[in-house]
C-alpha cells in the first residue's frame, strides 16, 4: 500500500521479528520473576531501587522497539533515514553515493560532504531480499538527482 508521495519504503522482517520477540520475552521472564518473589523479597527494594530498575527496563524496550521500526523511505523530494538511535532527512542533491557490497553488513549512505552513514534497515540479514531494496533505492536516487557532484571546470 503505497502513502502519497512515497516512492519507495524497506524495513527488515528478520530483525524486528527478532527484537519484537526479545521485548514480549523480556517481558514475560521478568513479570513472572517478578510476582514470583515472595512479597518480603519484593518489600526489601526501596522505591528508588524500583525507579532504577523500572528505567532500565524501559530503556531496553525502548531500543528494542527502535529496532522494529528501522526503515527507509525515499520521496521525490527526500530520503528518510530511521535508525537505531536517530533518524536522518536528506535532500536527493545531499546523496553522493549508495553502496552495499559482499561483507558489508548494511547499506552505506554517503552525502555530498563525503559522511558515511549506515542505513541499518537494509541489512545483510535480510539476504537477497535486501540486495533488491538496495538497487530498487539506488535506481531511485539516481531518477531524482542524486550522485557525485561535479565541481564547475572540472
Amino acid at each position: 500500500m503505497a502513502h502519497a508521495g512515497r516512492l519507495f519504503a524497506f524495513h527488515p522482517r528478520i530483525v524486528a521479528l527478532m527484537a519484537g520477540g526479545m521485548g514480549l520475552s523480556l517481558i514475560a521472564v521478568f513479570g513472572v520473576i517478578w510476582f514470583r518473589l515472595p512479597e518480603s523479597a519484593r518489600d526489601t527494594f526501596s522505591w528508588f531501587q524500583r525507579l532504577t530498575l523500572l528505567a532500565f527496563f524501559g530503556a531496553v524496550l525502548w531500543i528494542l522497539y527502535r529496532m522494529t521500526t528501522l526503515r527507509v523511505t525515499a520521496y521525490a523530494d527526500r530520503l528518510h533515514i530511521r535508525n537505531v538511535f536517530k533518524s536522518y532527512t536528506l535532500r536527493w542533491d545531499e546523496v553522493s553515493a549508495l553502496r552495499f557490497r559482499s561483507g558489508d553488513a548494511w547499506l552505506q549512505l554517503f552525502d555530498a560532504d563525503g559522511n558515511r552513514l549506515g542505513i541499518l534497515a537494509v541489512q545483510a540479514a535480510e539476504g537477497r531480499r535486501a540486495s533488491r531494496a538496495a538497487k530498487e533505492l539506488a535506481a531511485v536516487a539516481r531518477e531524482h538527482g542524486a550522485g557525485p557532484k561535479r565541481k564547475l571546470g572540472t
